[in-house]
């Protein structure tokens, strides 16, 4: 019986002509919790531009709250994270960050549910550009002002979404080289994130804690393995490691009070109030063009691998509801813009911290991203979550367990067959060299011309596909790290970025 019910579901699954509402079944029909969040992902129609809504187009499930409850984390840590190296190199106060961070957690709530939740489905949230954090510092140094910074990285973000020109860099993107650059992300975010955690253990003098925390987390992760129960790393993690420190002695208190922060960008925009540096000059705009540039280049590389990662959890016939990386970058860039002009610290990308563990949990976009946006208000409205999200041993533990060893066992699964592995070494030793995204535009030009990887591919390729557009890409990216110095012993070319 269960086998002729099986049948029919997937009979109706293939029907184009029916809704979602009329091909949903209930759980109680199928053997297992996985068949029954694959058959969602199967029979879900999104709809572009279009509206899209709960019950009639896509439902609630429990596994939703786990990459909401990630990304929430993660957002708050990642803008806090560039609104603190904002007001360190300006001379702002803790208050201005923690105001700031609350107001960006509003703004994005919003943007969310229009975009993600309502009419592009396939667009993942928009996040933060960590990547950016380390240059923060020079943009200032040179100058440069956050709202002429966000207003160019929207507007060259919107050119790339309305050209098409992120999904035709993913095509022209092979296997191995995507699969080396999941690999050095998922290693440099995992080794980034256990050093970070025994910093702070070192700083209370309980160093112990942070190899307590560590250990717990390794055996609960291959625990939850082996028992087919990986969507549930994150929260399972943060609890242990929050519980295991503070059993351990470790200090933690809640300080951040319930409130909202100031709504009026010109509050944020002028000169003796939150960033108190006035609107931004046309001089302004000349001094962050080339880190605009860097900042949408180093889109492709992001976006690519958390839809490549979406690709290999999610099961066969759901090619309708993965992730659009031109529809994601569209909304990054109204997002963008916006939050610029409101007064948000935020420079936005594809949101990691959301779709690695939606991928994971099988869960497709819409619905998550909903719970995000309510997860983002709670916190930014209440407060206290955003003492606990920040919190290292729980930080740590859920970027580690919630987007890093995901991403290496992508990268590894990516490279176990065909000629992947030349590719895939030479991204990750090309990564070490500058980052990522000279390490994938090197790359993907050298495995586009044949030189490494598959050659059948390259024999395929246009002479468009095999080396105008790679070199292009390279040229670009290259000339602009340059330019401001980004290129490891080599002065900048601009003498203005010569800090």
């Amino acid at each position: 019986m269960k086998n002729k019910l099986e049948n029919e579901v997937h009979a109706k699954s293939a029907s184009t002509s029916d809704s979602y509402q009329e091909l949903h079944q209930p759980s109680s029909a199928f053997n297992s919790r996985d068949e029954y969040l694959e058959h969602e992902l199967q029979i879900m129609q999104p709809k572009r531009w279009r509206p899209n809504l709960p019950f009639r187009d896509y439902r609630f499930e429990f596994e939703d709250t786990i990459p909401a409850l990630a990304g929430t984390i993660g957002k708050v840590v990642m803008v806090s994270a560039i609104a603190a190296t904002f007001a360190g190199t300006l001379g702002l106060s803790d208050a201005f960050v923690l105001e700031n961070v609350r107001y960006e957690l509003l703004i994005v709530s919003v943007f969310i549910v229009l975009f993600s939740g309502f009419i592009l489905p396939t667009a993942n949230l928009a996040g933060t550009h960590g990547p950016l954090i380390p240059l923060i510092p020079i943009v200032v140094a040179a100058g440069g002002h956050p709202m002429a910074f966000g207003l160019l990285i929207g507007a060259f973000g919107l050119i790339l979404a309305f050209s098409k020109g992120g999904s035709l860099l993913a095509r022209l993107t092979s296997k191995g080289v995507c699969g080396g650059l999941l690999l050095y992300l998922g290693f440099i975010g995992t080794t980034s994130q256990v050093k970070k955690l025994f910093a702070w253990a070192e700083s209370i003098q309980m160093t112990h804690i942070a190899f307590i925390v560590i250990l717990a987390t390794i055996l609960l992760y291959a625990l939850l393995e082996h028992f087919k129960k990986r969507w549930l790393a994150v929260p399972l993690s943060c609890i242990l490691g929050g519980v295991v420190a503070f059993s351990l002695g470790a200090p933690f208190e809640f300080h951040t009070a319930p409130g909202l922060p100031n709504m009026n960008p010109m509050y944020w925009w002028g000169e003796n109030t939150g960033w108190m540096l006035g609107m931004p000059t046309f001089e302004s705009f000349m001094v962050v063009l080339p880190f605009a540039i860097l900042a949408v280049a180093m889109w492709s590389p992001d976006f690519l691998g958390h839809q490549v990662f979406q690709k290999i959890s999610y099961p066969e016939r759901t090619e309708k509801v993965q992730m659009n990386i031109d529809d994601t970058m569209l909304s990054a860039s109204v997002r963008q813009t916006f939050g610029s002009i409101f007064g948000g610290a935020n420079f936005t990308s594809s949101w990691g911290t959301y779709i690695v563990p939606a991928a994971i949990a099988k869960r497709p976009i819409p619905a998550g991203a909903i719970l995000t946006a309510l997860f983002c208000v709670i916190a930014g409205v209440w407060g206290y979550p955003m003492d606990l999200a920040i919190w290292q041993p729980v930080l740590c533990v859920a970027l580690i367990v919630g987007v890093f060893i995901p991403l290496l066992e992508a990268g590894m699964e990516m490279t176990r067959e065909g000629k992947t592995t030349q590719s895939a070494a030479i991204v990750v030793f090309a990564s070490s060299l500058v980052n990522p995204a000279f390490g994938w535009s090197l790359t993907m030009l050298l495995d586009n011309l044949g030189l490494i990887g598959c050659k059948a591919r390259s024999a395929e390729l246009t002479r468009m596909s095999r080396w105008i557009i790679p070199l292009v890409m390279f040229i670009i990216l290259t000339s602009v790290m340059a330019m401001v110095g980004l290129l490891p012993g080599i002065p900048a070319l601009l003498t203005s970025f010569r800090h």
